[in-house]
C-alpha cells in the first residue's frame, strides 16, 4: 500500500491557492499534471525523488526556504525520499 502526501489547503481564491504538503517517509503526491505556474517553498531540509512520465527519476536536494518557480504543465509523482516526515508549501498561480 502506497502512503499518500497529505495536502492541507491554505488558500483557495480566484487568483491563487496556497497548499501545504506533508509527507511521511515514502509517501507521494500520486501522478499529477500541474494546470498553473506554480512555486513551490520547503519547510525543511531535505530530497524528494521526482518519478518523470517517461520512467525516470531524479532526486532534487532541497533547502528550507528556498523557493523555486515551475511553469504550468509539468507532470510527475513526487515522493518523499528521506528517511524523515517532510513538508513544502505549493503556491500555484490561477
Amino acid at each position: 500500500m502506497t502512503l499518500q502526501a497529505e495536502p492541507s489547503v491554505q488558500v483557495d481564491n480566484d487568483r491563487t491557492r496556497v497548499t501545504e504538503w506533508r509527507f511521511a517517509p515514502g509517501a507521494e503526491t500520486g501522478w499529477h499534471r500541474h494546470e498553473h505556474d506554480y512555486v513551490i517553498v520547503p519547510m525543511l531540509d531535505g530530497s524528494l525523488k521526482i518519478a518523470q512520465p517517461d520512467g525516470s527519476e531524479t532526486l532534487a536536494p532541497l533547502n528550507a526556504g528556498q523557493s523555486y518557480f515551475r511553469q504550468a504543465g509539468v507532470e510527475h509523482n513526487v515522493i518523499n525520499a528521506n528517511d524523515f516526515a517532510f513538508a513544502f508549501v505549493e503556491i500555484e498561480f490561477k
